[in-house]
């Protein structure tokens, strides 16, 4: 979508006119369904990293709700940076997968799942996640090979995990590297006003546990709640329809 910008000076009637005119024949698009799903409701990214794999793999093309936690700064392209809170707010549930933007760079969007709230005292040891000095319950999976996952060799295999939160949130990690260096963390309290994220790919995300490079994340900047696959390509740019569908 572009921004069409223009300037209107009192002397130049014709430029008036011009502008007026745009407008007019914008109104059509801009009433659009297509235009009005995607500025208000669904938004659609590309996943271009594997922090998130097995739930997100590079390739997919996922759908962010924007409704979900309602409108602020970055629900819209181009807003005015003078913009602060949200409209119609809702603070996002343990587990949820959101796109968000970071206090520390808010030129990208980030993908990665909510595992601390305001308040939450969050840890790893020995690469499981404790929250509010409680082990989250997590049971061993079978091993798979780690394709480009874990960044080495691809015949190599991945440890799994079936991570359920307190909340019911039920999902699968992957566990490249024992004793990782970010498996073993000091203690995070989420502040007000903020949540706390992590990559299901433990060792190959950057996130909350990273406060030099993301930290804790301000309910201000998040955009929306990933809530559908709805298409993907494999390495080889074929179709990987099998991935299509709700992602937990």
């Amino acid at each position: 979508m572009t921004t069409l910008e223009q300037t209107i000076r009192p002397a130049a009637r014709s430029s008036e006119w011009k502008a007026i005119v745009v407008l007019i024949l914008l109104i059509p698009v801009l009433w659009s369904p297509p235009f009005l799903v995607r500025f208000f409701l669904y938004q659609p990214f590309n996943i271009p990293s594997g922090s998130m794999t097995p739930t997100l793999v590079v390739g997919d093309y996922v759908f962010a709700a924007k409704y979900a936690y309602g409108y602020g700064r970055y629900s819209f392209p181009f807003a005015p940076s003078w913009i602060s809170g949200r409209i119609l707010a809702a603070d996002p549930e343990y587990g949820d997968i959101v796109v968000f933007r970071t206090a520390k760079d808010t030129s990208v969007d980030y993908v990665k799942r909510v595992v601390g709230l305001p308040g939450d005292r969050i840890q790893m040891r020995r690469g499981q996640l404790f929250l509010n000095d409680r082990p989250v319950t997590r049971v061993a999976l079978k091993e798979v090979f780690a394709g480009s996952a874990c960044g080495g060799d691809d015949e190599a295999k991945v440890k799994r995990w079936r991570e359920t939160l307190p909340s019911g949130a039920s999902y699968v990690t992957y566990d490249c590297i024992d004793n990782g260096f970010l498996d073993n963390t000091n203690v995070f309290t989420v502040p007000p006003g903020h949540f706390f994220v992590l990559g299901d790919n433990r060792d190959n995300s950057t996130d909350s546990r990273m406060m030099s490079a993301m930290g804790f994340i301000p309910m201000d900047n998040l955009i929306g709640k990933v809530t559908r696959i709805f298409w993907s390509l494999d390495e080889n740019g074929d179709p990987h329809v099998e991935r299509l569908g709700k992602v937990e």
